[in-house]
């Protein structure tokens, strides 16, 4: 194999490990077989002129780095997905904890005085919800923070119609009404650019 075939096929590559595709991704996208693919990966043959841009346009780089020794950079877009997994798996991490000391606390509260209410985990869906608005408002979509406050009212709506319920609260849940309004009317104010 000559310098050129080893080249451009180590490129290959590298591009498309750097995008995150397999060869029978490529293929399908260039509408070639993967064994084309493999064979132009291995430096077996080498792709036409043709082939070359149509390459170079599916990487978004030039003719003339894919067929030149060139440095591939870590794959950002994995990078992007491990960290966007972690950050959801904090924010989860951090909504059980709310949960396990809930738990505790009525494990607790039994033994030391007898029958406890349940409504204490009730209690602990709109803390829930108020973290997730939280880590959503660092790190998600500010989108679905509308979402995660609609759930935060109902909720607490909920939970103190729950504990007093020997009192007629069924008014509380108008609050709600107007509420869920003023959220669905400010979702729809666009911000200035």
């Amino acid at each position: 194999m000559n310098k050129l075939n080893e080249t451009i096929s180590t490129n290959l590559v590298n591009l498309r490990k750097h995008y995150g595709l397999k060869q029978s991704e490529v293929a399908e996208k260039l509408n070639y077989s993967d064994k084309t693919i493999s064979k132009w990966e291995t430096g077996e043959i080498i792709p036409s002129v043709e082939n070359l841009i149509e390459l170079a346009k599916l990487y978004n780089v030039t003719l003339d780095q894919i067929t030149n020794p060139m440095e591939i950079k870590e794959n950002k877009v994995a990078k992007k997905h491990v960290s966007t997994h972690n950050k959801l798996m904090i924010a989860l991490l951090s909504i059980s904890v709310i949960w396990i000391i809930t738990t505790i606390v009525f494990v607790y509260a039994n033994l030391l005085f007898g029958e406890v209410d349940w409504v204490l985990f009730i209690w602990a869906v709109p803390i829930s919800f108020a973290l997730a608005i939280i880590f959503n408002s660092l790190w998600g979509n500010k989108k679905m923070n509308y979402v995660y406050i609609s759930f935060l009212i109902w909720t607490l709506i909920t939970a103190f119609y729950l504990q007093f319920l020997k009192y007629n609260l069924i008014p509380l849940f108008f609050i709600g009404i107007p509420a869920q309004i003023a959220i669905f009317l400010w979702s729809g104010v666009k911000k200035q650019q």
